[in-house]
């Protein structure tokens, strides 16, 4: 079924080029079980000895990361988004994901200047003053050239690699079907939730091809920081009393976003200002000159808090690559083609557990990790019991540790271990969210080793809970939830008519779902065509036996050539059904826990 679908789809050479991959990093095994083995034997007598070389001897781990890298910017990307979910793998497999990059030879620059010329209507280097050919980085994706504006404004174009969108595409739905016969096969693999995993993969990577949404996303978050000057550092120049520092401090937004040019901006184009900074993996440039790490450090946790808390919508991937240094302890964030989005519930939901955790309050902690994870997806049943005492024996193990020692990103991690253990999973908002949250904290201990994020968060936290509970905020919740209810009041009249209506018109359809009920029809049918099979192969024998009583006619050794010719298609079928019973029993097997 699966093969035929993908011939359908016409992805069969780059279905091709995938599986000869996966074998040569020593996975023919899952090539074989997903029905690809007949097809691609050929490719893989070729390529199978290389198994036994220097990939036979790395971790699994490390082979798929390799296996991802070597299959394309998709699967970097995919292997990106496995990184963040830290409910689903151990540290190990987080680490390896981690390091995939996206840095790829530059396309051939006749292609990438065709490509500039249709989208930007005239060739780049009539466009702007001056363009440069060479790409300033380049990644799976996309590359970034500079140019300069006839007004002397320095930019960075970022070019989407040619013909990318139809390779992607291609992978995207061999990954679709791939996810969806996983989840049919593999009891072993469906804790993961392929599916749901591979569906935020493909609406996360579709955005990603869009530059346009992500400058979008780019201005929202520069909206949102429009006016905000965070709370004064200790240690900032700023928070010392002297008047024109802080009038400096006032003038200067901490963070900046890139300003985007919306006249050459598209899908597969985006111009922006180019923002000249220490990179944020340049730690000794930074502290050469003269920037405060420890005020950088704060400075990018109450931006993320804001980000996460306040706005609900944050910057996903806020690793040292994205961010920039400015003069006067500023921080630039660049590439908003990840981000995250919170609702206003589940921001309340992530308060409440911080608050917990930093207060050293299990049963908080235990009922927002259970609604997380009942609404992660989750077939098995959910022992609660169980789960909410091993939270609160692991919460508990802090009470008295000063909150200075606490470090949220290990607590976190640590919690959504006792989840994956259960296994359970997170909504994929919240599996981003945590990841970007370890991440931040990763990154702020670089700067500052002494970072107390516990300390920063908790009055950021409080202040966001006494808002969200100040009676002019309770009084409008409470004011849109009459108003729902009123709707709902008002359209029942209309709803039970129409429902009356269908079903006296014999059109009110009711759907059962019955769970595994279509593994038990195909169980019942497997068994019907063995059963068959059987009665045709005693039939077989049967008549082989009274030909044989037969002397007239051709013979073999003596005996009746069609009675000796019967006894081998019996014997033939006997085999097969033999072997039809045992691969059955050895699903069955492998589908119970």
């Amino acid at each position: 079924m699966l093969w035929q679908a993908l011939v359908a789809a016409r992805d069969m050479g780059r279905l091709q080029e995938i599986a000869s991959i996966l074998i040569r990093h020593g996975f023919g095994d899952m090539v074989h079980r997903m029905g690809l083995s007949g097809a691609l034997e050929r490719a893989g007598k070729v390529l199978h000895w290389q198994e036994a070389g220097e990939l036979a001897h790395l971790a699994p781990h490390a082979r798929v990361r390799r296996a991802l890298e070597e299959m394309g910017p998709t699967f970097v990307k995919l292997g990106q988004i496995l990184a963040t979910r830290v409910d689903l793998f151990e540290p190990e497999w987080i680490a390896e994901f981690s390091k995939l990059q996206d840095s790829t030879p530059a396309s051939p620059y006749a292609e990438v200047h065709q490509q500039l010329t249709e989208d930007l209507g005239a060739p780049p280097e009539e466009v702007f003053a001056f363009f440069d050919s060479q790409p300033l980085a380049t990644g799976s994706i996309a590359q970034v050239h500079r140019a300069r504006l006839g007004d002397g404004g320095e930019v960075v174009i970022k070019v989407r690699r040619p013909g990318i969108r139809t390779v992607i595409e291609a992978d995207l739905r061999w990954l679709g079907r791939l996810a969806e016969a996983i989840e049919t096969s593999s009891l072993e693999l469906r804790q993961f939730h392929w599916p749901s995993v591979i569906r935020q993969f493909t609406q996360s990577l579709r955005r990603e091809l869009d530059f346009g949404a992500e400058c979008h996303n780019a201005e929202r978050i520069a909206a949102n920081f429009e006016g905000y000057i965070g709370p004064a550092i200790p240690g900032d120049p700023a928070a010392s009393g002297n008047a024109l520092a802080a009038e400096a401090r006032d003038a200067l937004p901490f963070i900046v976003i890139p300003r985007v040019y919306w006249e050459w901006t598209g899908e597969r184009v985006c111009v922006q200002e180019y923002i000249s900074g220490i990179p944020g993996r340049d730690l000794a440039a930074a502290t050469r000159t003269g920037l405060d790490r420890k005020v950088l450090a704060r400075r990018g946790v109450h931006a993320m808090m804001k980000m996460i808390v306040e706005d609900g919508f944050f910057h996903a991937d806020p690793h040292p690559g994205n961010i920039f240094y400015l003069p006067g302890n500023r921080l630039a964030l660049i590439d908003f083609g990840m981000v995250g989005r919170l609702t206003e519930e589940r921001r309340d939901q992530l308060v409440r557990l911080l608050l917990g955790l930093v207060r050293r309050e299990p049963v908080k902690v235990a009922d927002v990790l259970l609604d997380w994870a009942g609404n992660g997806g989750v077939e098995a049943e959910i022992n609660e019991e169980a789960l909410t005492g091993e939270i609160e024996l692991f919460v508990d193990q802090y009470l008295g540790v000063p909150l200075k020692q606490l470090q949220l990103g290990d607590i976190l991690s640590d919690l959504v271990a006792i989840l994956r253990e259960h296994r359970l999973s997170l909504p994929p908002d919240l599996a981003l969210l945590i990841k970007a949250f370890i991440t931040l904290e990763g990154m702020g201990r670089e700067l500052d080793p002494d970072l107390d994020l516990a300390g920063e968060a908790l009055p950021i936290l409080q202040a966001t809970l006494a808002t969200r509970y100040a009676p002019a905020a309770m009084i409008k919740r409470s004011w849109r939830t009459m108003s729902d209810m009123t709707l709902l009041a008002a359209s029942l009249p209309r709803d039970l008519g129409r429902l009356l209506r269908a079903a006296r018109r014999g059109r009110l359809d009711i759907h059962v779902d019955v769970v595994h009920l279509k593994h038990l029809g195909d169980q019942i049918d497997g068994a019907a065509n063995r059963m068959v099979a059987g009665i045709v192969v005693a039939a077989i024998i049967v008549g082989s036996s009274i030909v044989m009583m037969i002397s007239e006619g051709p013979t073999l050794l003596g005996m009746p050539l069609i009675g000796l010719f019967g006894f081998l298609c019996a014997t033939v079928g006997g085999v097969w059904l033999l072997f039809s019973i045992s691969r059955a029993s050895r699903a069955d097997r492998d589908r119970k826990p």
